[in-house]
């Protein structure tokens, strides 16, 4: 690497949302590089049954499409076919079907390992620097550039860049340093995740069970097996992890029933708690924040990839236009662009999960009828519940060219200039 590298675009962060930007900018003219804390390498185990495990929508679908992954990512993809929602205990239930989206699958299951490993390798094939491990250190802006200094085998280097994008997680550094708050609701419920195995076939369904201590759901993966989402009040976590195997299995089935027969398998549990964080400010002077270093949520209705992924969708389209337009990419209008496009889908979904969350997590009489003639009311009227599931779907967001299932790269660009 040469000394001091201007670039157009750096991102820090090279995980799922990251590397997506990354592949959505590939074929531009554009100088960029990625800043990744961890080891960059494609990992070519064969799939594990622990495995972390994503659910992707139909919008997340039709962007990796458009990003010419998808290929790539079917094989490994079960479809979810049906939803079945229900409420422990009491009479409220919804069927949703992929009929009613008019589509193939209502999304798909695959696992985060495969997802990387096919960005990876799209990315391999294209002229975007990889620059990892390395560590963001700090920031300063120098007339229309920014000075990122990282420190890469314990030396510190200096890259300027004319945008920055901020794709580092929920801790963002980059955040952190900008001074950027982040406003949360700490739901005092904890996430267990793992694997498991079922006596019946799943049929491709997928399940989201309301329970008293919040939200159980079972994603479909290849033959009998299931990604479990077990949501548990904080207070009892120690002592749910502390179960064995045995014993877990059979308090999983107390929660959820026995309409796929008996859970056989457990694999490696996880826990992680649980709350709604956001940020207000998505920019500063040539910087953007994505994906869940500007929002993380609550795991109900399975949304948080997705809506980081559709913020990739509609900055690479900003950044492409302003490409086309001759505009300086890491300038204030192109980021007030993405803002006036982005913002209103992220304020929708976390309000929407946020409300599902305290209106599923309340022993309220009045409102646990009123939720369950709500479910049933879904059930019963096709238009609701086609509504609500192109919402869930991503598909009332932005049209970028992305979440059409177009390419970004069909664009022309017009009068480019780039930092070479």
């Amino acid at each position: 690497m040469p000394d001091n590298p201007i670039y157009d675009i750096i991102i820090v962060g090279g995980g799922l949302v990251g590397a997506s930007l990354a592949a959505a900018l590939r074929a531009t003219p554009l100088k960029i590089a990625i800043i990744e804390a961890a080891p960059w390498f494609t990992d070519k185990r064969p799939p594990s049954y622990d495995d972390r495990i994503i659910a992707l929508n139909d919008a997340s679908h039709k962007i990796f499409s458009g990003l010419g992954l998808w290929e790539k990512i079917a094989p490994e993809a079960t479809p979810i076919k049906q939803i079945h929602i229900s409420d422990q205990g009491h009479f409220g239930f919804t069927n949703l079907d992929s009929k009613d989206l008019g589509a193939p699958a209502l999304g798909y299951v695959v696992s985060a390992r495969h997802l990387g490993e096919s960005l990876k390798e799209i990315l391999a094939n294209s002229s975007i620097d990889i620059i990892a491990p390395a560590k963001f250190l700090d920031i300063n802006q120098s007339d229309n550039l920014l000075n990122i200094e990282i420190t890469q085998n314990k030396q510190r280097q200096t890259l300027q860049t004319r945008l920055l994008v901020a794709a580092d997680g929920g801790t963002s550094k980059v955040r952190q340093h900008l001074g950027i708050k982040n406003h949360s609701i700490d739901y005092g419920q904890t996430a267990i995740i793992r694997n498991v195995t079922l006596e019946y076939p799943h049929k491709n369904v997928a399940y989201e069970r309301f329970t008293p201590s919040g939200p159980l759901a079972l994603l479909p993966l290849q033959n009998n097996d299931c990604a479990l989402v077990w949501t548990v009040a904080s207070d009892k976590t120690d002592e749910v992890m502390a179960l064995d195997d045995q014993t877990f299995l059979k308090s999983l089935q107390q929660q959820f029933g026995w309409r796929l027969g008996q859970f056989r398998q457990i694999g490696q549990r996880h826990s992680y708690p649980l709350q709604l964080s956001r940020i207000q400010e998505h920019t500063r002077p040539r910087v953007v924040i994505i994906g869940n270093a500007a929002h993380t949520l609550h795991p109900i209705a399975g949304q948080g990839f997705n809506l980081g992924l559709r913020d990739v969708a509609s900055l690479s389209e900003v950044i492409i236009e302003s490409l086309e337009a001759g505009e300086d990419v890491g300038s204030e209008i192109t980021l007030q662009a993405y803002v006036a496009r982005q913002e209103p889908d992220q304020q929708h979904i976390t309000n929407i999960t946020n409300m599902l969350v305290q209106v599923f997590s309340n022993s309220f009489p009045p409102l646990v009828v009123a939720r369950n003639f709500g479910l049933l009311v879904t059930d019963a009227f096709p238009p609701l519940k086609k509504l609500l599931v192109r919402r869930m779907a991503g598909l009332s967001a932005y049209p970028s060219r992305l979440l059409c299932g177009l390419p970004t790269t069909n664009i022309k660009y017009g009068n480019i200039t780039t930092l070479n």
